[in-house]
């Protein structure tokens, strides 16, 4: 069985990424414990390169507002191919309060999945953004092998 090659991703090739939005996984530190990760769907504000998405009162909210830090993480896998990339994003949380902001990104089209109003908007800044892409190895030539 060969195996891939693991390939460091550039920032803007991180961002491409995260371009389309979709489901991602959120991590959070909602007290003294483990961080929490939770799926949430999310878009990509290019205008304020933040990840967004919309909550509802509960651990994770409670945990984006106190600690103002969170991660974030998507990815693409192909298993037959057993190739695949991932982003994760560091940053300051904060939640999204300014009116023209909240019309503005309630034209984006972010709408929840789950049952409830998700009145909360919120964002993680991009100050760190990291990727890696697993490749395929290149079939080898027959005099190679």
């Amino acid at each position: 069985m060969r195996v891939g090659e693991l390939v460091e991703l550039d920032r803007e090739e991180c961002l491409d990424l995260l371009a389309p939005g979709g489901v991602g996984r959120l991590a959070v530190n909602v007290g003294g414990g483990a961080p929490a990760v939770r799926p949430i769907n999310y878009v990509f504000d290019e205008r304020s390169q933040s990840i967004v998405f919309r909550s509802d009162y509960g651990s994770k909210l409670f945990g984006l507002v106190t600690s103002r830090r969170a991660a974030f993480e998507v990815d693409g896998i192909h298993s037959a191919t057993r190739t695949g990339w991932s982003v994760i994003v560091v940053g300051v949380a904060e939640e999204i309060r300014d009116p023209f902001e909240l019309r503005r990104l309630a034209r984006v089209g972010l709408e929840p999945w789950t049952a409830g109003p998700k009145a909360h908007w919120l964002r993680i800044r991009t100050q760190l953004v990291t990727g890696r892409r697993i490749e395929a190895e290149a079939p080898r030539a027959a005099a190679d092998q």
